[in-house]
Formats: structure tokens, C-alpha cells, sequence
């Protein structure tokens, strides 16, 4: 038996080794683990920039990684202690998004500001208990290449966003998106489409 699997099957060395990694009133891994362990696992482009003011709540046992050219502008939080953050080539993430995992960004994607794309819910079936304290579900969000999210969009956990769609400023996106669409509202619906044929952005 592995030492992974040995913690994984004892409850009280799992808790003490998550207590070893992780604080119990503060959001992301200790210092220590952001400091020696992350950036070994951890998959960072040396040609993307991550601001002064962006915080990663990043832990080890799940991936994250940003590729070449891609920006964390100030004031995001990328968080992927539920699910994995993958974030493409030449993406930009605008000022305040937040990403919290399962996530997966495509290459030379727009994130406008205010963005939030959470693949994590809440258990609430149970009125005896606080939801906090309920058992949390995960379903990864994809964002395939060269789309554009507009400001103050919210995209739920599960959801496809298809090739270069653009999601118009303050939807909200439940179902998923096919490639080449313009949605917008709450719930977002369809506005515009490509045609191949005419090569323009037609209303369905």
C-alpha cells in the first residue's frame, strides 16, 4: 500500500495531514505548501504573467497550470482545491474573475472582468444541516479556444462553451453553448450563430 493510500484509508491521519497542509479559518494551502510543494507540481508558463494582486488558492493534490503568454490580471482567485484549473496559451483573465475548479480555459480565451465560472456546488438536500457542512459536488466547465466571456457573466458547473462563442456581458450560462454562438441573458439563449454559407452572424 502506497503512503497516499494509507493516509487516504485512515480518517485521522487524513485529517491530520490536511491540517498539516491546509488552515482551518483561512482560504488555500499553508505558506510552507505554496512556498516548496507547489511550484514542483504545478505547471506555470515562464512567459505568463500572474499579478501582484492576483491570489491562487492552488493545492497540490489537484493540477493547475497556465500557459504561454496567458495573464492573471489583479484581484482574481483561481482556486482549485475541488477540481483542476487548466488555463490556455494566450488567455486573459480580466481584472476580479474567479475560477474555482473543475475548470478548463482554452487557448486565447477573453475573460472580461467580474467573471465567475464555479465548477463546485453546495449540498443543500438535507434542512438539518448546514449547507456548508453538506457534501460537495463537482462537474468541470469548459471554455474551448478563442471564445470571449463579456463583463459580469456567471457560467454554472457542467457547462461547454463551444469554439469562438462569446458569451454577452451579465448572462448567467446553464446549458451548454455550441461552437461559433453568441448567447446573453439569465438564462443566457441563443442571439447569433455563424453561417459557413453566408459567412455572417445570423439570429436563429
Amino acid at each position: 500500500m502506497s503512503i497516499v493510500e494509507r493516509i487516504k484509508s485512515n480518517p485521522g491521519l487524513k485529517k491530520f495531514v490536511y491540517w498539516l497542509l491546509v488552515p482551518e479559518t483561512a482560504p488555500g494551502c499553508r505558506l510552507w505548501v505554496r512556498l516548496f510543494i507547489n511550484p514542483f507540481v504545478h505547471k506555470v508558463s515562464r512567459k505568463a504573467i500572474i499579478r501582484n494582486y492576483a491570489r491562487l488558492d492552488l493545492a497540490p493534490w489537484n493540477k493547475f497550470s497556465l500557459g504561454k503568454k496567458a495573464v492573471i490580471e489583479d484581484f482574481c482567485c483561481i482556486n482549485n482545491m475541488v477540481g483542476d484549473v487548466f488555463i490556455g496559451e494566450n488567455a486573459h483573465l480580466g481584472l476580479s474573475n474567479t475560477l474555482i475548479g473543475p475548470v478548463s480555459i482554452g487557448n486565447n480565451t477573453i475573460l472580461a472582468q467580474n467573471i465567475v465560472l464555479s465548477g463546485l456546488n453546495h449540498g443543500y438536500a438535507d434542512p438539518d444541516i448546514p449547507i456548508k457542512d453538506q457534501k460537495e459536488t463537482t462537474a468541470t466547465i469548459t471554455v474551448e479556444e478563442d471564445c470571449w466571456i463579456g463583463a459580469n457573466s456567471v457560467v454554472v458547473a457542467g457547462v461547454t462553451i463551444g469554439k469562438h462563442s462569446i458569451i454577452a456581458g451579465g448572462s448567467v450560462v446553464t446549458k451548454n453553448v455550441p461552437p461559433y454562438t453568441i448567447v446573453g441573458g439569465n438564462p443566457a439563449k441563443v442571439l447569433k450563430q455563424y453561417n459557413p454559407l453566408t459567412k455572417n452572424w445570423e439570429k436563429p
